[in-house]
């Protein structure tokens, strides 16, 4: 009896024992985790620094540790920056989609939509992307327009819409040349009229209508030449392909073989 107690008393103390090292290892980790705002102070340091592997690994340690906090918030966005400063836009493109279930009401919110049309944006130069990419990207920049048209990213979202239609329209355009020197009339007029149609904010518009009335002009549709370039005359009266269209059709108002021309079109 004597030495069962004893067990039981040496059993006890080992208890305790353990118990006090526990809980003085877990006092020493709680005091080995910073402050959520030192954290992220060290995590804007390496990312200032261009040590973005350290930051996206410092950002991530916050939205771990303090997952409730604003600096945790504002840690989720970053990484989602970091990634597409890495160029590894599809990664990116992930987190903001996650940011904006998770906060749909959040004060940064535009910005995320914004750089979310930007991960569209930066790939438009990739070779194997095609047009469909390029109506997503006009699709984004304009989420950003019709959610926060007061906003300051609602001005480039604009802009970068510009860009990515001027893309396209230069694409139909050079296409629409080469049907041109092929003389391969119906292809090049298909090509322009996209152009005036889908594109007619773009620079590219003026060119596309002078060229227009260049081809009803090769193919014998006189009036047809003359009405577009009273159109391009009204919208454009300082253009030099206004100029052009008006020197052309001055030099073939008394050119007859314009209509036998017509039996070559197709």
């Amino acid at each position: 009896m004597y030495f069962l107690n004893i067990l039981i008393i040496c059993f006890t103390i080992l208890i305790s024992s353990c118990s006090n090292n526990t809980d003085k290892k877990s006092v020493q980790k709680k005091e080995n985790i910073k402050k959520p705002e030192d954290m992220y102070v060290e995590a804007m340091l390496a990312f200032d620094e261009e040590e973005l592997e350290v930051a996206l690994m410092k950002f991530d340690e916050i939205t771990k540790f303090y997952p409730l906090s604003n600096e945790s918030i504002q840690g989720e966005i970053m990484i989602g920056f970091v990634h597409y400063m890495r160029l590894d836009y599809d990664k990116a493109l992930q987190k903001f989609d996650r940011f904006i279930m998770k906060y749909p009401s959040h004060k940064n919110l535009d910005y995320v939509y914004y750089m979310r049309a930007l991960c569209s944006y930066e790939q438009l130069n990739n070779a194997q992307l095609d047009g469909i990419n390029n109506e997503i990207a006009i699709n984004d920049f304009n989420q950003v327009i019709k959610r926060f048209p007061l906003s300051k990213y609602a001005k480039d979202s604009r802009q970068k819409i510009i860009l990515v239609k001027s893309n396209q329209a230069a694409k139909h355009m050079a296409i629409g040349k080469f049907y041109l020197n092929e003389k391969k009339y119906t292809a090049a007029l298909n090509r322009y009229k996209i152009v005036i149609e889908k594109y007619s904010e773009t620079k590219f518009t003026p060119e596309a209508l002078h060229r227009i009335v260049e081809i009803y002009y090769e193919i014998g549709l006189k009036e047809e030449a003359n009405n577009t370039a009273s159109v391009l005359g009204y919208n454009y009266p300082d253009s030099k392909w206004y100029k052009y269209s008006y020197n052309l059709i001055k030099e073939n108002k008394n050119d007859k073989s314009l209509l036998d021309s017509i039996k070559n079109i197709f």
